[in-house]
């Protein structure tokens, strides 16, 4: 069990042939005027430095970056920075957690396993991603939203989220969004986390939208996020991992009541019984 709350140094990890992730990284490099880093990040195309965080590009894709204890050994939490594709080509800004709830790893990590949920990193981002979003009047075009835990990395000790631009190679090559997402960056990295109760939610659709309000008006700060697709994986081991996997450890369970059946909220009720941790119904 970890427990990190405020990191003293992030590493904003990327992958170099991600316009999306390069992008943004970009940005904070001439935002910042970021000098190369002094000792070599092993496997790194690119690495810069700043007194808070060091900027790192690799070669691989960043689903596969399982390798991110093995090569910054250094630092208190990951954020990733990256694109997001989505079949309906929904422009976006978007956060998430890792993991596979199923016994299928199709996009990196391994089956049935989360990497550490980065709750108050995640949060802070989202808000910020908000904000700027609607001062760069990118909010009639764009939705901000948690995305529900998905994909790998999953094999890391330390705290990760992503953050992404959304949806196709023209979003994830424009200037202003890099600039969005750079600013919500910045804002994390000089402001640190947002203060209000951590929690894991269940249900609601890959863009878990109640999940995501309640997070904005800062009722909540989220890490794991089960969707409603992912329920046929729900156990007392799954929520058991979800809680152990979210850092700082949550005062809650917050559940989407329409979108789960009783049978859900049977294991969830009987699960936080035996935990002693509370429920919501959203």
């Amino acid at each position: 069990m970890f427990v990190v709350v405020k990191p003293r140094m992030y590493a904003l990890v990327y992958s170099v042939n991600d316009p999306a992730g390069k992008g943004i990284a970009d940005w904070l490099r001439t935002y910042y005027r970021l000098d190369k880093c002094r000792e070599l990040i092993n496997g790194a195309e690119e690495c810069y430095e700043h007194k808070t965080f060091i900027l790192t590009g690799f070669k691989e894709d960043t689903i596969n970056f399982d390798f991110l204890d093995h090569r910054i050994g250094f630092v208190d939490g990951y954020i990733v920075l990256s694109r997001h594709s989505s079949a309906k080509r929904v422009k976006s800004y978007t956060v998430h957690h890792t993991g596979n709830y199923g016994p299928e790893a199709l996009y990196g990590g391994k089956p049935e396993s989360l990497a550490p949920a980065f709750s108050t990193a995640s949060h802070r981002l989202l808000v910020a991603l908000k904000r700027y979003c609607d001062e760069k009047s990118r909010c009639e075009e764009y939705e901000v939203s948690y995305e529900a835990t998905h994909h790998g990395p999953t094999e890391v000790s330390k705290p990760l989220c992503f953050v992404e631009i959304g949806s196709s190679i023209d979003e994830w090559r424009q200037l202003q969004n890099h600039e969005v997402v750079g600013l919500a960056v910045v804002d994390l990295v000089e402001k640190g986390p947002l203060k209000t109760r951590v929690v894991i939610g269940i249900g609601g659709g890959h863009y878990p939208r109640k999940h995501t309000k309640l997070a904005l008006q800062q009722k909540y700060t989220y890490g794991h996020i089960m969707a409603k697709y992912a329920l046929p994986y729900l156990s007392s081991k799954t929520l058991t991992m979800m809680i152990n996997k979210t850092n700082p450890r949550p005062e809650a369970i917050i559940v989407e009541k329409k979108g789960t059946r009783r049978e859900h909220r049977d294991i969830i009720e009987e699960f936080a019984g035996t935990a002693s941790i509370e429920i919501n119904y959203v």
